[in-house]
């Protein structure tokens, strides 16, 4: 069938694939949050989003987690996090060192970035890369290639990189404007985009798809309107990071992602927060 239901017994299945002690424990898998250029200089409340990133990726097992952030973004990150390093990023060139550099291994790439031209540099940067990279694209990616999706797209067919994708509503239509007016059923338009990007895309909603450019679509079952709250995004993003680093495929990381952020905050009930949702975030243990 063009689409396949995922209950809750085989996305735990995925998830429990993951508790390989040998992967959880590998420092050279570790995952970075992008903070920097937050407000082009300016952090002042600008830093949330990449800290709930940061966090979901270490609670989804990352064996550690890099925050690069402009250096004047430093304190406010510090202050607020002990759980990740900090890593200053101000120019092309360090952005190439970390690039080259064998311990970042998974990205998280637009959560608060505003700086939508450096942005769009920074992730074509990545995508160009002679590395293996596993990149999350979420909230300001979308808006840095409005009008420009199809350089975005040609440049992920030409790249060795893992790409996961992680679109509301709105995002999706910054980028795939005519497949989302059409008159295609969700999971329809999660494959007509996944196809078109080269990548696997994460629709969000109530009724998250997740599809692959390869052709498999799955609709999740355990999501609610509880996880509609701001942060939310961040936080599933990082989730999906965490579990690319431990060298899960990205088409299954997608799917467990989804599920275990799910499942968190149906956990966590009526009334979180993003915060709460970033620090219950575990994998299944059997």
């Amino acid at each position: 069938a063009p689409s396949d239901r995922l209950d809750d017994e085989r996305l735990a299945a995925r998830a429990e694939a993951l508790a390989i002690s040998e992967v959880r424990s590998s420092a050279v898998d570790t995952a970075m949050a992008a903070a920097h250029k937050i407000l082009a200089g300016k952090t002042a409340g600008a830093t949330g989003a990449a800290r709930l990133s940061a966090l979901a990726t270490a609670k989804a097992g990352a064996g550690a987690v890099i925050l690069l952030a402009p250096v004047d973004a430093v304190p406010e990150l510090g202050s607020h996090i002990t759980s990740a390093m900090i890593r200053t990023l101000n120019n092309a060139e360090a952005l190439n060192h970390c690039i080259q550099d064998k311990k970042y291994a998974s990205f998280v790439i637009g959560p608060g970035y505003r700086d939508l031209p450096r942005l769009k540099e920074t992730v074509l940067a990545l995508l160009r890369s002679k590395r293996k990279l596993n990149l999350v694209f979420d909230a300001d990616v979308f808006s840095s290639f409005a009008g420009d999706a199809d350089t975005l797209f040609s440049t992920i067919e030409k790249s060795s990189c893992t790409v996961v994708m992680t679109p509301h509503e709105g995002e999706f239509q910054r980028l795939f404007g005519d497949i989302a007016k059409s008159d295609l059923a969700k999971y329809e338009k999660a494959l007509a985009a996944a196809k078109r990007a080269f990548c696997t895309i994460i629709y969000k909603g109530p009724d998250t798809v997740v599809a692959s450019s390869d052709g498999r679509a799955s609709i999740n079952s355990n999501g609610s309107a509880i996880l509609a709250t701001a942060g939310s995004g961040d936080v599933l993003a990082g989730v999906v990071a965490g579990l690319l680093a431990q060298g899960m495929p990205e088409y299954e990381a997608a799917c467990a992602a989804v599920y275990i952020h799910a499942e968190t905050g149906a956990r966590l009930g009526e009334g979180l927060m993003a915060e709460e949702l970033a620090n219950a975030i575990c994998l299944p243990t059997s």
